[in-house]
């Protein structure tokens, strides 16, 4: 099993930025890929970006170009930097890892981003 926990959300004016991090603990050897989903009210959740343990990124095409993924693998955190943002940015953002070798999910308790215009 696997524990995720979320940091970095806030409220931030359209075209500032935020740092979201997350700290996964427990069995991390078995993590192959980290990301971020996120859920705005009223809408589905929608993945926002990935990246797996060798480094290959994955963007939400609304994002890419402003919010970058990376990760720390002796850490074992993953960051989404997170630039220009939008009112439409604004949802409760998760974590989630995917465990090998079964591609189990785990998910973190979210942050809200509020993006004020």
């Amino acid at each position: 099993q696997v524990q995720l926990v979320e940091s970095g959300g806030g409220l931030v004016q359209a075209g500032g930025s935020l740092r979201l991090s997350c700290a996964a603990s427990g069995s991390t050897f078995s993590i192959h890929t980290m990301g971020w989903y996120r859920q705005a009210p009223g809408k589905q959740r929608e993945l926002v970006a990935d990246i797996s343990s060798g480094g290959s990124t994955n963007y939400a095409i609304s994002v890419k170009g402003r919010f970058t993924i990376s990760r720390d693998n002796a850490k074992n955190t993953v960051y989404l930097q997170m630039n220009s943002l939008k009112p439409e940015d604004t949802a409760v953002y998760y974590c989630y890892a995917e465990l090998e070798p079964h591609w189990t999910d785990y998910w973190g308790q979210g942050t809200q981003v509020t993006v004020s215009s």
